[in-house]
């Protein structure tokens, strides 16, 4: 690895520290990087887990100095999710992944729509549900988030927004700060399930990391600072070009390799 890779992988780790903090879809940019570096598919998923657990160091560290962050709750969540974690990441290692950026892409179109059009779900907390206690449907629910994030984790942080708003009913930012508590909390396990498999290019993961640390901490200052409407907008452009990635309009890849 030369030193434009180097720096190249910090900024585009800072770009997807900063993304998947306040939203979801940053690993879209992260993997392009790492596969447009010589990694296969396999490797760069497992390698782009490094940046991720670091990222969601920082991010948990910060939201919590903040004040905002519901440990108790994220942590229950986060059972179901590092159980279906596991079993993602065994599939990951063998699954062609083409049918689930698919459907993905459709579910961030959804969310797009309530994201403009309900806007008011996301910056109201709804206090009846969060002091309601987590029932069979959610951890089932949060099971099935967990196999998608092991799987490829790809968007995983549009998945856990909707049900932590709506199922939870936190405002955005506090759904922001239990999100990354859930996915620290799986990562390590669905690592495990990369590293067993020797499907990870450590150099790049941690040079990876440098960037994503720096980018979860900004991210996650901004959104106690700027609140949910900022957080709001972000994720809205953050859909779309997610969603146009994955349809095949734009090519993350190609345009790092013009850069």
């Amino acid at each position: 690895m030369n030193l434009i890779d180097f720096f190249a992988l910090v900024i585009a780790g800072i770009t997807v520290g900063f993304i998947n903090t306040l939203a979801g879809g940053g690993s879209t940019i992260s993997l392009s990087v790492l596969m447009l570096m010589g990694l296969s598919p396999a490797m760069a998923n497992g390698t782009n887990r490094i940046g991720i657990a670091i990222q969601n160091i920082v991010g948990v560290g910060s939201f919590k100095q903040q004040g905002v962050l519901d440990t108790r709750k994220g942590l229950y969540l986060a059972i179901p999710a590092t159980i279906g974690s596991v079993l993602g990441a065994y599939i990951a290692v063998d699954l062609n992944e083409a049918i689930f950026e698919k459907a993905m892409g459709v579910i961030l179109l959804v969310m797009l729509v309530f994201t403009l059009f309900n806007p008011q779900k996301l910056i109201q907390e709804q206090t009846q549900l969060v002091n309601k206690p987590l029932n069979w449907k959610q951890y089932l629910l949060f099971f099935f988030i967990g196999v998608y994030g092991g799987f490829i984790h790809v968007g995983i942080g549009y998945f856990l927004l909707a049900s932590l708003i709506m199922g939870a009913g936190y405002e955005l930012v506090k759904a922001n700060a239990v999100k990354v508590l859930i996915v620290l909390l799986y990562t390590p396990f669905s690592l495990a399930v990369f590293i067993w498999n020797d499907m990870i290019d450590y150099k790049m993961g941690f040079t990876l990391a440098i960037g994503t640390a720096i980018g979860a901490f900004i991210a996650s200052r901004m959104a106690v600072k700027r609140g949910a409407g900022f957080v709001r907008w972000v994720i809205v452009v953050v859909i779309i070009l997610t969603a146009a990635h994955l349809f095949g309009i734009v090519d993350f890849g190609s345009v790092f390799q013009k850069a």
